[in-house]
């Protein structure tokens, strides 16, 4: 496999205007910023560039401007609000790529964000303590570690972005070596391994970045996954899901939404769908959708051979009796 270095990267380019100044951006994070109009060309025009690591806050610049900002700017939109800050979800302030971008206030970042949430309850003993009195802890996260952060090719994001979440969910990683060889060296994660490893490392980051699977043989893609919710993110889910949408799709095929419901406690969300081609031998599929630690987990309830056999699952799943038939799923 081919492995691109960061600035060969990109697969997208847009221009947009912040602060007064035109730039060209790259869904990579790369930005070129181009000249004013009748005024001398400066050191930085005309170049592309990640921008210089600031040593007090990490965050990439260029001339004193935060490049993030630049980035989410170009492909998420201005800020909804004044208040609004950039978070980056694999918390490595060197990585704007425009999906490890997004435009949340600072209380969503410490809950949405399960690496942040960690690394607070690390220094504060809980994200509770932190919040009840955020002033308090002021002065414990000056001693910041930019060193393991860096820009990275979209392969690299994915594998260090799942590191880090799974140091999320045991507040570990294995000994030895440097942090940012534990996240970013390919042969480490294969070498060392935590001994007690929870069912939170069986999840597989998919696509968007908000989203995880389990139980899922292919890394996959959920196009109806919402990117931005309320306080109900499994209804705002819910409300996404159309008949005959593509639900979940990947190099070897893509399944279509043929039903799907929320659970009692509005917890949960069940999902039948079938696959796009016709040439599967079990073409019919159940999954369970739940949102833990800032991410919606699809888990793969099944495949069956018949529409009988997952509707039979489905109706089992929500604690329903089934009053239908029997199907060749029952005896395969």
């Amino acid at each position: 496999m081919t492995h691109l270095k960061p600035q060969h990267d990109f697969s997208g380019e847009v221009d947009c205007t912040y602060k007064e100044e035109r730039y060209s951006v790259r869904d990579n994070g790369a930005i070129l910023r181009h000249p004013r109009v009748g005024n001398r060309l400066r050191p930085t025009d005309g170049q592309w560039t990640f921008g210089k690591p600031n040593a007090k806050n990490g965050y990439m610049e260029i001339a004193c401007v935060s490049v993030h900002r630049i980035v989410a700017t170009a492909f998420h939109g201005v800020p909804p609000t004044e208040w609004h800050v950039v978070d980056h979800i694999d918390t490595n302030k060197r990585n704007n790529r425009c999906e490890n971008l997004r435009w949340v206030t600072r209380l969503e970042n410490v809950l949405l964000n399960p690496i942040t949430a960690r690394r607070i309850a690390i220094v504060c003993g809980s994200v509770e303590a932190f919040l009840a009195d955020p002033a308090k802890f002021r002065d414990a996260f000056q001693e910041s570690n930019f060193k393991w952060m860096r820009t990275v090719s979209a392969q690299d994001a994915q594998i260090s972005y799942e590191r880090l979440l799974a140091w999320a969910a045991i507040g570990q990683h294995p000994s030895g070596g440097s942090l940012d060889r534990w996240i970013f060296n390919r042969t480490t994660w294969l070498n060392q391994r935590v001994e007690t490893i929870p069912e939170a490392l069986e999840i597989k980051i998919a696509k968007p970045l908000n989203a995880a699977q389990r139980n899922w043989k292919l890394l996959s893609e959920f196009p109806c996954c919402p990117q931005e919710y309320t306080e109900d993110p499994i209804t705002a889910y819910a409300e996404e899901l159309k008949l005959g949408s593509v639900f979940c799709r990947n190099d070897n095929y893509s399944s279509l939404l043929s039903k799907s419901v929320l659970s009692e406690d509005r917890q949960t969300l069940y999902v039948i769908a079938e696959s796009a081609s016709k040439n599967v031998v079990k073409p019919w599929a159940l999954a369970e959708i739940t949102y833990e630690n800032g991410l919606f987990v699809h888990t793969s309830l099944g495949t069956f051979f018949t529409q009988e056999g997952a509707e039979k699952q489905y109706s089992l799943a929500q604690g329903l009796e089934w009053t239908g038939g029997e199907s060749i799923d029952d005896y395969c």
